[in-house]
C-alpha cells in the first residue's frame, strides 16, 4: 500500500523545538555539561496541596467514569470566581467557561472553529508557533503582526494592509508575551476591541503567563477591558501558574458565543478531562495563592540574576516585565540560529533561536528562566566569556 498523509498533515509547519531537542541531546550525550535554557518547560514540582488532592480524589471510584462532555461545572465555577478574585472579570460558568485539554488545545481549536479556507488570521510575529498549527489546520491565511522592540512589542494595527483586514476573522494576541517577554497596558486592549469592531474580527487573548507579573506589577487581563467578551475570548492555563504542564488544565473564557463552537469542537474529539485532575483543578484555584506568589518572587530572582548579570556586562537586553523569558538581542554579524548553535558548541548552553518564532524574531534568542540562580550565573559567566 502507498499510505499517503492528508494534505492537511502536509501543510502543517515543522516543528522547530524538536530540531532543538535533538541538539540538546547529543552535545549531553557528547559528555557536555550543558544549560538548557531554549525550553519552555516549567522546572520546578506542582504544589503538594495539588497533589495530595490528586491523590484523594483518585481514590474516589465516581472520577473513574467519564466526566461531562464540556466539563465539571464545579471546575467552572472555580475558574469563574478565581478570575473574579484576581482581575474583578465576571464570567457566567454555565456559558463563558470552556475546559481545555491544556491551553495549546483551545490554540489549535479554534481557527478550526472560526474559519474557512480562504480567511485571514491575525498572528503575533514572533510568537507561539502552535497558533500557526490551528491556521494551517483550518486552510486560512496566516498575516503576521511584526512585534519590534521601538513599539514595545505591540502590534502596530495601522500597518495590516487593507486587503488582509478584509479577510481577517480571528486575530491572537499573547500577554506576558512568548517570547519577548512584554507586557500590555489596559488601553492597548481597549483600543484593540474598537479595531475587532471595526473589522468584525474575533480577538483570542493568550494569557497563559498571567500570574507572572515582575516588580509589583500584575498583567492585565484582556477581560479586563470594558467589552472584551462582546469581541473575544481569553485562554488561559494551570501549567505555568501552579507547575502543571503535564496535567493538562486549560480554559477559554469569555464570548459565549465562541466558547460554544470550542465545546462543540471538543464534543466530537475528547470526553473532557479525568475528574480527578479536574477536582484537583478546583483545588489549585480555591486554596491560598502563596504558592503562585512564592513563584513569581522565584523567577523575579531568576530573572535578576540572568538579565542583571548580562546588562552588567554590556549586553542591551530590556528587563522583562511578565513570563519566564528574556529576550536577548544576538550580536551584530550572527544570525539566531548561528549565535545559538555557538552557545551550545562552544558555551554549553541553550538558547532558542529567535527565527523559529518568526520573521521578526530573527536578530534575537529567546532564554528560559527555568534552573537553578546559581545555574543561571553559571550561564551568564559562560556566555559573557563566549563573547570576549
Amino acid at each position: 500500500m502507498n499510505i499517503k498523509q492528508a494534505d492537511r498533515l502536509q501543510a502543517l509547519p515543522t516543528q522547530f523545538f524538536s530540531t532543538m531537542v535533538a541538539k540538546v541531546n547529543k552535545a549531553i550525550n557528547a559528555g557536555h555539561d550543558v544549560i538548557n535554557l531554549g525550553q519552555g518547560n516549567p522546572d520546578l514540582p506542582t504544589p503538594p496541596h495539588i497533589v495530595e488532592s490528586l491523590r484523594t480524589e483518585v481514590l474516589d471510584p465516581i472520577t473513574h467514569k467519564y466526566p461531562p462532555f464540556a466539563g465539571m461545572i464545579e471546575l467552572k465555577i472555580a475558574i469563574s470566581d478565581w478570575y473574579k478574585r484576581e482581575f474583578n472579570v465576571d464570567l457566567d460558568p454555565a456559558t463563558e467557561v470552556a475546559i481545555l485539554f491544556g491551553g495549546k488545545t483551545g490554540l489549535v481549536e479554534l481557527p478550526q472553529c472560526l474559519c474557512n479556507p480562504g480567511d485571514a488570521v491575525l498572528v503575533p510575529d514572533p510568537g507561539y508557533p502552535d497558533y500557526w498549527s490551528g491556521v494551517a489546520l483550518a486552510g486560512a491565511e496566516m498575516v503576521m503582526m511584526p512585534l519590534l522592540r521601538d513599539n514595545a512589542f505591540l502590534p502596530d494595527y495601522s500597518n495590516i494592509p487593507a486587503d488582509k483586514l478584509a479577510k481577517a476573522k480571528l486575530m491572537f494576541l499573547n500577554y506576558p508575551n512568548n517570547p519577548t517577554s512584554a507586557t500590555a497596558p489596559l488601553s492597548f486592549y481597549e483600543d484593540t476591541i474598537e479595531f475587532a469592531r471595526q473589522h468584525n474580527i474575533v480577538v483570542a487573548s493568550d494569557f497563559a503567563y498571567g500570574a507572572i507579573g515582575f516588580d509589583g506589577e500584575k498583567p492585565v487581563s484582556f477581560l479586563q477591558a470594558e467589552g472584551a467578551k462582546e469581541v473575544g475570548i481569553e485562554f488561559y492555563t494551570l501549567s505555568k501558574t501552579y507547575n502543571m504542564a503535564g496535567w493538562r488544565v486549560g480554559f477559554a473564557l469569555g464570548n459565549k458565543d465562541v466558547v460554544a463552537a470550542i465545546n462543540l469542537i471538543q464534543d466530537h474529539y475528547y470526553v473532557s478531562l479525568p475528574s480527578f485532575i479536574q477536582r484537583a483543578a478546583v483545588a489549585a484555584l480555591n486554596a491560598p495563592q502563596d504558592c503562585v506568589h512564592d513563584l513569581t518572587a522565584t523567577y523575579q530572582r531568576r530573572r535578576d540574576v540572568f538579565v542583571g548579570g548580562l546588562r552588567d556586562a554590556g549586553w542591551d537586553v530590556l528587563m522583562p516585565k511578565g513570563s519566564f523569558f528574556t529576550w536577548v538581542p544576538v550580536p551584530k554579524g550572527f544570525t539566531s540560529l548561528d549565535f545559538s548553535d555557538m552557545m551550545l558548541e562552544q558555551a554549553h548552553v541553550m538558547v532558542a533561536p529567535g527565527h523559529g518564532f518568526g520573521v521578526s524574531g530573527e536578530g534575537y534568542v529567546r532564554v528560559g528562566l527555568l534552573t537553578s540562580e546559581q545555574r543561571l550565573q553559571e550561564a551568564v559567566d559562560r556566555m559573557v566569556k563566549l563573547s570576549l
